[in-house]
């Protein structure tokens, strides 16, 4: 007989979503994960499909889910610039929207309910760590707003349900996180180098290199949102979760050109609109709530990384 738990994960055919499915399973629960496909791919989640515990919905969040869960993981939004600016609209409605109808079945069924937010909420900081008492300095009508303020929007109203109704949830806020199952053509930086380098191509940096980024393993991502998930409903974030190991974006090409033996030359292309200058975690309060810090350091990583996309080149 099984004891584990029936989960709802939107956005469960993404990058992170994908691999949440994969570790819930691994618990125990049963897993429904939810996906429209804009972003998310079927071969993220073709070996959980023979499992029996498994199922797969297609739906968009933006409209109302009639189902009953235990706990619900809100993952529904595409993260990278070049999938959030295809259609902007769509991604605020994607993140308000669909806060509001995962708040709404949540309430219905009285049950917990996590948010994927992220570091984008503190804008281009005016602070060096970020911490989770931080505002943000967000610009409200630039090219990434949609995902900024659709991100923001989505914590008021995750809290307003948690003050006006009694909604037990749980928010996070994740800073660039990597690994397999990320797309070849998201336009994220860990993924534009290594398939750059991979193809034997100049690796295009932004600005002047400068600029600085922490970047996570998924799998210790993974376990800070189910530690999370996990704690007492008086702990509702949000949750900083990410790596506090700093690194420049010609730091990160540099080790990526000598993993790949890539003979890449490193260029440089205007900065885009509104990217932040710096973006590190201060992740004192995960380490003291749930225990949490990242164990995968960035050279593994990125191997583990490279060896992914290696595989879908190859195939292409």
């Amino acid at each position: 007989m099984k004891f584990g738990k029936r989960v709802l994960v939107t956005g469960g055919a993404g990058f992170l979503g994908s691999h949440l499915c994969e570790r819930l399973l691994g618990l125990g629960h049963q897993v429904i994960c939810v996906d429209n496909f804009f972003t998310g791919q079927r071969r993220n989640i073709k070996h959980l499909l023979a499992n029996p515990d498994f199922e797969v919905i297609r739906h968009d969040v933006t409209f109302p889910l009639y189902i009953e869960v235990d706990q619900i993981y809100n993952l529904a939004c595409p993260a990278s610039p070049i999938h959030y600016q295809h259609d902007p609209v769509q991604t605020t409605k994607t993140s308000v929207h669909g806060a509001i109808n995962m708040l709404g079945l949540a309430k219905r069924l009285k049950c917990k309910i996590f948010q994927a937010s992220t570091s984008e909420v503190y804008g281009d900081p005016e602070i060096h760590p970020q911490v989770e008492s931080y505002w943000g300095r967000v610009n409200p009508i630039g090219l990434r707003s949609c995902y900024d303020e659709g991100k923001r929007c989505a914590e008021t109203l995750f809290f307003d349900y948690h003050r006006q109704h009694a909604t037990a949830i749980k928010v996070a806020r994740i800073f660039n996180t990597y690994g397999p199952r990320m797309y070849v053509n998201d336009g994220r930086v860990v993924s534009n180098f290594v398939v750059q380098a991979l193809r034997g191509e100049d690796i295009t940096l932004y600005g002047d290199g400068a600029q600085t980024r922490s970047f996570c393993y998924v799998d210790d991502l993974i376990e800070g949102i189910i530690g999370l998930m996990e704690t007492a409903d008086d702990i509702t974030g949000p949750v900083n979760l990410g790596n506090p190991v700093e690194f420049t974006i010609r730091e990160l090409a540099e080790q990526v050109v000598e993993l790949t033996g890539a003979r890449s030359k490193l260029v440089f292309a205007p900065l885009p609109s509104d990217d932040p200058r710096q973006r590190k975690p201060d992740i004192s309060l995960a380490t003291r709530l749930l225990d949490w810090e990242p164990k995968v350091q960035l050279r593994e990583g990125l191997q583990r990384t490279i060896a992914h996309f290696r595989g879908i080149l190859d195939e292409q």
